[in-house]
């Protein structure tokens, strides 16, 4: 027995050393962590259990038989977030670069069907070479499993990856197809074809970076939705953006204890909106002094700024907001901002978190740039993801809500269950200036002095229309409340909502406008 024991030990600690201390210590040289060191950082200590140790390829070609590493390069197993259960996988860059062979593709699935069939979000943390090529179609076959399971899995467990290292060809489109991407500056890079690639085909120079860091990707493309100084805090982030997940589509959310009382008055949110309408103030301020001890989670910070969603807690619970942001462009939708907001709506109605929108928006982005990428498309996906939503839909109107774009956002007519509005503002076509031009064009063309006409129409259309109580008076708001009371109000709503039913008619799936 004692033999027996012996080699055992000497067999997981071969398995934990990887591809051996040379390599693990080029891995710290680069800043980076090993597997296993990310998985202590993200687990609860002592949490973790390791599932396939000894696992080993199978493959015999270019002299692979003589080149085995127990666990082939990926440490999967499950542990616990905050007491809360979760399946992992951490690819091993010392081992074979991290690349996925047709055993190491075979220890992803055996964690993601775990994870459905027992209720467990997926976390994947990425650092690979990409598709072993030793292995040839066999390790494709491996990544189009895995991808396979990332779709079934979709809407049923909450899906997040960590890129940690390179990520490129095939290999990205597991992480593009879960519902939350974090990523290491410097040190990750996603993308389908290569710098050297690139270069022949196109003879552009662009460096790795440039084409596929985490800047680049968290800024300009929105692929991926938090960028991070280093292993731990991407490590550390993930953990707070666990905590406000269910573990499943049909688990209750998680509930923390708070301190922060829930009919707490902020008198402050009477000031924060200016009185000229044109002058922009910050929505994030109104957000966090709304939630649960001002924490908001933003998710896609660098991404379309003229739109905020993200996480956030009213007594204790989870909620996802969306609110226009007033600071960038005026708070307009555009094509960014829209596909960021409906993906986001979309998850929250998978996992059944209540949506809470702060409505500040002058409509949709003119231009023939966005009409020509299809504003019209990817706007409507906005649309259908709030119409669709059986979630409770909570609305505030801030103060601009005009045309189209008061339509999309959450309106009692895509099913909003509770609607409100400040008393100053302003639910229009459009702006006051812009329909008086429209509907007294000729009276202020005969006018002798056209400006000063111009504006008493204006101010005319403004008192008549713009302002929230025609709304009210057509029940499309179910109130019209004071600032400072907006958190009692959506409180109370949560609490009314907290049972509600609603079923979509009986469909295979819909045919959104993708």
């Amino acid at each position: 027995m004692a033999d027996i024991m012996e080699r055992f030990d000497r067999l997981r600690e071969q398995a934990h050393m990887g591809g051996g201390i040379k390599r693990i210590e080029a891995q710290h040289k680069r800043g980076k962590l090993t597997a296993r060191e990310r998985l202590e950082v993200l687990l609860d200590q002592d949490s973790f259990e390791e599932m396939d140790t000894f696992v080993e390829h199978r493959c015999t070609d270019f002299g692979m038989q003589d080149q085995k590493h127990p666990g082939d390069g990926v440490v999967i197993g499950h542990g616990t977030i905050f007491g809360r259960p979760v399946m992992v996988y951490s690819q091993d860059f010392t081992v074979f670069g991290g690349s996925l062979s047709e055993t190491h593709a075979q220890k992803i699935c055996k964690i993601m069907d775990m994870g459905v069939k027992n209720g467990i979000p997926v976390i994947g943390i990425n650092d690979s070479g990409g598709a072993r090529i030793q292995e040839g179609v066999a390790s494709l076959a491996g990544y189009t499993e895995v991808f396979q399971r990332n779709v079934l899995a979709s809407g049923v467990v909450p899906q997040i990856s960590a890129i940690m290292g390179p990520c490129a060809g095939g290999s990205v489109y597991s992480p593009a197809l879960t519902d939350f991407i974090f990523m290491v500056q410097d040190n990750a890079f996603m993308f389908l074809t290569g710098p050297d690639v690139v270069r022949q085909v196109t003879h552009e120079e662009v460096t790795f970076e440039e084409l596929g860091g985490a800047s680049t990707h968290a800024s300009r493309s929105g692929v991926t939705d938090f960028a991070c100084d280093g292993d731990i805090e991407l490590l550390t982030q993930l953990r707070r953006l666990y905590a406000f997940l269910p573990l499943n589509n049909r688990d209750p959310l998680p509930v923390y204890p708070t301190g922060d009382p829930v009919h707490r008055l902020e008198e402050s949110l009477n000031h924060v909106v200016p009185d000229d309408p044109n002058k922009p103030y910050n929505m994030r301020e109104i957000v966090e002094k709304v939630v649960d001890n001002g924490d908001f989670m933003e998710i896609q910070e660098r991404f379309a700024k003229n739109i905020l969603v993200g996480f956030a807690r009213m007594e204790g619970s989870t909620i996802g907001v969306v609110a226009n942001q007033p600071m960038v462009l005026a708070g307009c939708l555009d094509i960014d901002a829209s596909i960021k907001a409906a993906r986001f709506v979309r998850f929250c109605d998978c996992f059944s978190i209540p949506v809470v929108s702060f409505v500040d928006v002058p409509g949709f982005l003119p231009g023939s740039d966005q009409e020509h990428r299809g504003i019209i498309k990817h706007g409507a996906k906005l649309l259908f993801a709030y119409a669709e939503a059986t979630v409770p839909k909570i609305t505030i109107i801030t103060r601009k809500a005009y045309g189209g774009a008061y339509c999309v956002m959450a309106s009692k007519h895509l099913r909003g269950d509770l609607n409100y509005a400040w008393p100053n503002a302003e639910i229009a076509v459009m702006g006051s200036k812009g329909a008086a031009e429209i509907i007294f064009r000729k009276e202020i063309g005969r006018a002798e002095d056209r400006d000063a006409a111009l504006q008493e129409k204006t101010d005319l259309y403004a008192e008549t229309f713009a302002n929230p109580f025609i709304a009210a008076r057509r029940g499309y708001l179910d109130d019209v409340i004071r600032p400072f009371r907006t958190r009692i109000r959506i409180a109370q709503g949560l609490q009314l909502l907290k049972n509600k039913k609603l079923d979509n008619p009986w469909k295979k799936h819909a045919n959104m406008p993708l």
